[in-house]
């Protein structure tokens, strides 16, 4: 069994951020702060996520190397192929990468905002992954 441990931690402090961002006035220096946890929890769970697929994959391919070449979304487009998630959850997967591939050029207060739009049905299929993972 893969160990999600990280993966964990990683969940653990986007719904401490995403509930503590709800707790508090915008405009805010806690609210900023909150903000900025919640952005780069985002962004490090969805890329444990990627690493934690890219092994789960591995038996399905001939070589490690051939799925250490996968892109983020080409691994999801396995996920799919393999059966190890549907095709709404792939569709929701490529807008949270899409959404992180903005964060490159944008940190400001509209980039945070689209994420958190994203945060509930983030945290769903997050732990619809980690169970995928963890049974594989």
């Amino acid at each position: 069994m893969l160990n999600t441990e990280y993966l964990e931690k990683c969940i653990a402090t986007l719904e401490k951020s995403y509930t503590c961002i709800k707790s508090v006035q915008e405009d805010t220096i806690d609210y900023e702060m909150y903000r900025n946890s919640l952005v780069k929890s985002f962004e490090m769970t969805l890329e444990q996520c990627g690493k934690l697929l890219r092994k789960r994959l591995t038996p399905y391919f001939a070589s490690k190397k051939s799925v250490d070449e996968l892109t983020f979304k080409d691994l999801f487009r396995e996920a799919f192929k393999h059966s190890l998630l549907n095709e709404d959850e792939i569709n929701r997967w490529f807008k949270y990468r899409d959404n992180r591939n903005n964060t490159a050029q944008d940190y400001g207060k509209a980039f945070a905002e689209e994420t958190l739009l994203l945060i509930d049905d983030f945290l769903m299929d997050v732990r619809h992954l980690k169970e995928v993972i963890e049974n594989g």
